[in-house]
């Protein structure tokens, strides 16, 4: 059985048909000089073991053997008990071995009691999740995050697919691809990709009109407290859904899951801090992205889709006084992300918040219409920011093929404007040819996976929310392979 098995059978009361549990040694007591109590552990749950030198031996010569065995077993030795459930005196169960347990892995390294090396909390994480309960409970929420998303999704009569991570180009998303070969195509670039969504959108022309993928991306860029090169996003795709629909099913798959973390917490996870869950029960507050701007920089911005934007708005903060920190932003999408960054988003802080209608040159696979209040063009969008952090993004998508692909290319056009060195990402045009076959009024919705487990974890490193930390603490690992 295992551990855990074991425990919910057991019900506080004594039962004599023996069991059989393997698992870790964690802790070693002795009660006198024939008396042994191990606490070992077992898929996460842990159980009392009770060994008696007269109840293991019925030999006269038992007494080395005992010694042997003290003087063998280790805490972070794997072991096999055969023994019957019992209690001690302070009703706690145990087993109470009938045999002498037996070795079946031995640790030889000690564990530690605790780690204060962070190089090694980074380079060693089996050793960090021994030793640090908040670490691996971090990990088994992210588990269980996953879990039940797909449990969302297929009770909506989603179907999963899994799409390429390898091919000629990595389109669906702004961003640096990682470039390399394959064998079989000599001469020719392949990309990892750095989203799913063409290949899922191709899905939905081809009849499965829900779908969803939960696999990695990758994108050839920083590492910080919250990005890394390789990372998990979901995404799902629903066929006649507007972004309403898109909102309310974020809404509802943000609060089960704080419900979901919450019990997990409350039970299992103890290190982890406790979830607000009545912050999420929604409606989450919205903002139109060019109408919140105004108000927030008192100024009404020009027309943003027209080719001289960049430098009229430009002009427009100087005017009004208004500094950005860092470099001049190159692109009007860079411009207006910064301004969100610092006059929109901060609105996340106390509650979660939708930015709605973002200007059309933020969103080149999305579908667009002229705001009634603004005039500005803008798309079908919103962004989902809690705590400062964008959590989800959403659309309309973009579904006539002509529009698709003079959007694709004046994005490809300003991208090569900003990017001398003529690295913008090309045109994929069998996913316009694809259109043509017909694309139905669909919405689609993305999100990284790391971020939601940072948000229910109370983590503020995405390096904990990773099995083996970013890709920096991976690379030292490989490096460091040699030294023992």
């Amino acid at each position: 059985m295992s551990v855990p098995d074991f425990l919910a059978a057991f019900n506080k009361a004594a039962f004599e048909e023996p069991v059989v549990i393997m698992g870790r040694v964690r802790r070693i007591r002795s009660s006198g000089k024939d008396l042994l109590f191990m606490d070992v552990v077992n898929e996460f749950e842990k159980v009392q073991v009770m060994i008696s030198r007269k109840k293991c031996f019925y030999q006269t010569d038992s007494a080395a053997k005992w010694r042997l065995f003290r003087k063998l077993v280790k805490s972070g030795d794997h072991i096999s008990v055969t023994g019957t459930g019992t209690t001690d005196r302070n009703g706690k169960a145990t087993i109470h071995a009938t045999q002498l347990p037996e070795l079946v892995s031995p640790a030889l390294e000690q564990i530690p009691e605790k780690i204060i090396d962070s190089k090694t909390k980074a380079l060693d994480r089996h050793i960090d999740l021994l030793v640090n309960k908040e670490s691996v409970d971090i990990l088994r929420l992210r588990s269980e995050i996953l879990k039940h998303m797909r449990g969302h999704f297929e009770s909506k009569r989603f179907l999963e697919f899994q799409t390429p991570i390898l091919a000629r180009n990595a389109g669906g998303a702004v961003a640096r691809p990682f470039v390399t070969q394959a064998t079989g195509f000599e001469g020719k670039d392949m990309a990892l990709r750095v989203a799913p969504e063409l290949w899922l959108k191709r899905l939905v022309v081809g009849g499965v009109e829900k779908v969803f993928e939960i696999g990695p991306s990758f994108r050839n860029e920083g590492i910080d407290a919250t990005h890394n090169p390789e990372f998990t996003s979901c995404e799902f795709y629903s066929a006649y859904s507007n972004l309403s629909d898109l909102i309310r099913e974020t809404e509802e798959l943000l609060h089960g899951l704080a419900q979901r973390s919450h019990e997990l917490i409350s039970n299992q996870l103890s290190s982890l801090p406790q979830v607000d869950v009545e912050k999420f029960a929604g409606p989450y507050k919205q903002l139109e992205f060019v109408p919140a701007l105004e108000k927030a920089i008192g100024v009404r911005l020009p027309k943003l889709s027209s080719p001289d934007a960049l430098p009229e708005l430009l002009a427009v903060l100087k005017l009004q006084g208004i500094h950005l920190p860092g470099e001049t932003p190159t692109s009007m999408p860079k411009l207006l992300d910064r301004l969100a960054a610092l006059y929109i988003e901060p609105e996340s802080f106390t509650q979660p918040l939708f930015i709605t209608n973002h200007p059309v040159c933020m969103s080149p696979l999305a579908k667009s219409f002229v705001c009634p209040k603004t005039l500005q063009l803008v798309s079908a969008r919103a962004e989902l920011f809690v705590g400062g952090r964008e959590l989800a993004n959403m659309y309309e998508e973009e579904n006539n093929p002509k529009e698709q692909e003079r959007k694709l290319a004046a994005h490809r056009a300003m991208d090569r404007a900003v990017d001398n060195d003529g690295e913008a990402a090309p045109l994929d045009q069998s996913f316009v040819r694809a259109l043509d076959y017909g694309l139905p009024p669909t919405g689609g919705w993305g999100c990284g996976i790391e971020r939601l487990v940072m948000l229910f974890s109370g983590s503020e490193r995405i390096s904990d929310c990773l099995s083996f930390g970013t890709l920096r603490n991976v690379v030292g690992v490989s490096d460091t392979a040699g030294e023992h």
